[in-house]
């Protein structure tokens, strides 16, 4: 812990004003984002393979986006989307 808050403190002074987005971008600096970048692309990739198994590709695709691996779950417990068989038959 104390490595960590030794790089986030690293060039800031804490008395200056700005000290607070100073260490904060610091912190943000240290995030993996490429990693994270992949790992959310691959998230979405699934749920959409998931929603289109479901019949509901977009909306699939949308709950990974918003909730990662647990859109995966809420993709699988709705019912699937039975396909459109068209209008009933005319009465005679």
């Amino acid at each position: 812990m104390d490595d960590l808050l030794a790089r986030a403190m690293q060039g800031v002074d804490p008395d200056a004003p700005g000290a607070f987005w100073q260490v904060f971008l610091n912190l943000l600096n240290m995030m993996p984002w490429a990693a994270m970048f992949w790992w959310s692309l691959l998230f979405v990739a699934m749920g959409a393979a998931l929603g289109w198994w479901r019949g509901r590709t977009l909306e699939g695709a949308l709950w990974a986006w918003v909730l990662g691996p647990i859109g995966w779950i809420v993709i699988l417990l709705k019912p699937r989307r039975r396909p459109h068989a068209g209008p009933p038959p005319l009465p005679r």
